[in-house]
């Protein structure tokens, strides 16, 4: 049993999709700031690999009645990561960020948020309907 109603898998998938791209959008702003440092190697948030991950080895070890159920079980294990991209560089400097990148990138995270977030309040707006019998 739920200890509450935002303790439901497919609300925890969601919140931490967009602590993601909140941590996502501070990582590539960081790499913009930091495009003209000598040596800087930029970052990125992995987050949908890191779910496809975790979704993968969950599947493993349940199984699931339905495919569209999640199989997360702690919130925890989708605490989003930066990893620092230092294998290459673009500059005789070393520094390897790309500002035309980094633009695309946040314009997509932008969108990537807005999308995550109304699939939440669409999540929580079908429980307040069922909490009043469907009448909005």
């Amino acid at each position: 049993m739920l200890k509450s109603i935002s303790a439901s898998p497919h609300a925890a998938v969601l919140e931490q999709a967009l602590n993601s791209a909140s941590f996502r959008h501070k990582v590539i702003s960081n790499n913009i700031a930091n495009i003209n440092t000598p040596g800087f190697k930029k970052s990125e948030v992995p987050f949908e690999q890191q779910l496809e991950n975790v979704l993968e080895a969950n599947d493993q070890k349940l199984s699931r009645t339905h495919e569209r159920h999640l199989s997360v079980r702690n919130k925890n294990e989708l605490a989003p990561t930066a990893r620092t991209l230092a294998n290459y560089s673009l500059r005789t400097d070393g520094n390897n960020v790309d500002i035309d990148i980094e633009m695309a990138e946040l314009a997509k995270n932008n969108i990537y948020y807005d999308a995550v977030a109304q699939q939440l309040s669409r999540y929580f707006s079908n429980i307040k309907s069922a909490i009043n019998g469907g009448r909005g």
